[in-house]
């Protein structure tokens, strides 16, 4: 009995030992497969032509570039996006000139007027989104007119494009001089949403995701942009807001305009249609309170363009009337709209 007992366990430890032989020979054969798998998956990714992009590191862009890389819009549509982060918007621009980023974020009058100026850059459109002027919720003005003799905080300068067009707006309607008639206080974006809040100024000026804060806050809009350029005669659904490359590069790279655009629409689609794929993005909004959460996702949702090329001829009015109201110091030696700045993308 006690033979028959020990052949049994011999028996039992060689089955044992050859199982595990076995199992470790298939786990061995599962891990040399899942490793082919992921360096192929790496070689064939690196193949893909890589698109450097210089953002501002806080900007609302990056809620869309996050999301073309989260949700791999970008290789499927057959390149790599790489976000280079930046300070400000100035460092951009000197990274796209300088050839340390391929493409950058700006608006296509400053596009315009650095083409004007013998650069070769182009224009993908990215946003609509524009803004207009808010007051505190006690405020008793009903129209722009309503802000004679009281301050008003202007983010972007003196040659703002929303300030532009609302001046127009305002002696259009009113036969009013908005700029003369009301003390204008300029700053940047934080300061001025400060001196809202705190009541400093009678009315602000600012970039549009700060507005939607400051409108999460209470204040309400006395007036849109988009209203105004309407009244003005102007396409409001031109995005002013874009991707800029150069020509050269998109002649070294054909196709890499159309790839990045349709990149860009795959984002714009899903950030419109589905709330889940905003909750990835909270952190980077620097939301501080849900209202301000859902007022800028609806603003963003707001200023996505609809499909398609931009309307040159739109586009050509808008530049006219900028330029008569900012002059040189907005467009530059640009006298019309340059030919060739607006990519096709059809």
């Amino acid at each position: 009995m006690q033979k028959t007992t020990t052949a049994a366990s011999r028996i039992w430890r060689l089955f044992k030992a050859r199982a595990t032989r076995r199992q470790v020979l298939g786990g061995l054969i599962c891990a040399g497969l899942a490793f082919a798998v992921t360096v192929g998956a790496r070689v064939e990714a690196s193949d893909l032509p890589v698109l450097r992009a210089a953002v501002l590191k806080i900007g609302t862009v990056n809620w869309e570039l996050d999301t073309i890389t989260r949700n791999g819009f970008d290789t499927a549509n057959g390149f790599e996006l790489e976000i280079v982060p930046y300070a400000d918007n100035g460092a951009t621009r000197v990274a796209l000139e300088g050839g340390e980023a391929d493409v950058a974020v700006a608006d296509w009058i400053w596009v315009a007027r650095q083409r004007a100026a013998g650069k070769d850059y182009v224009f993908i459109p990215y946003s609509k989104a524009v803004g207009g002027l808010v007051v505190p919720k006690d405020s008793t003005a009903a129209t722009l007119e309503d802000l004679k003799g009281q301050k008003i905080g202007i983010a972007g300068g003196p040659v703002d494009k929303s300030w532009l067009i609302l001046q127009a707006y305002a002696q259009k309607e009113y036969g009013f001089d908005l700029a003369a008639e009301t003390e204008q206080v300029f700053g940047a974006p934080p300061l001025v949403f400060k001196a809202a809040l705190s009541g400093e100024t009678a009315g602000a000026i600012n970039f549009w995701h700060f507005l939607a804060k400051m409108k999460a806050a209470g204040m309400r809009e006395l007036i849109s942009v988009e209203t105004a350029a309407t009244s003005l005669g102007l396409n409001p659904d031109i995005p002013l807001l874009g991707y800029v490359l150069k020509e050269s590069y998109l002649k070294e790279n054909p196709g890499m305009a159309k790839a990045l655009y349709g990149a860009s629409r795959s984002a714009k689609d899903l950030l419109a249609s589905d709330d889940s794929a905003w909750e990835v993005l909270r952190p980077r909004m620097n939301a501080k309170s849900d209202a301000q959460f859902e007022t800028l996702r609806r603003d963003f949702r707001a200023g996505i363009p609809g499909p398609g090329n931009v309307d040159e001829d739109g586009a050509a009015t808008f530049f006219a009337l900028m330029a008569s109201l900012g002059g040189e110091k907005l467009v530059g030696s640009a006298k019309d709209l340059p030919s060739g700045l607006f990519v096709d993308l059809e």
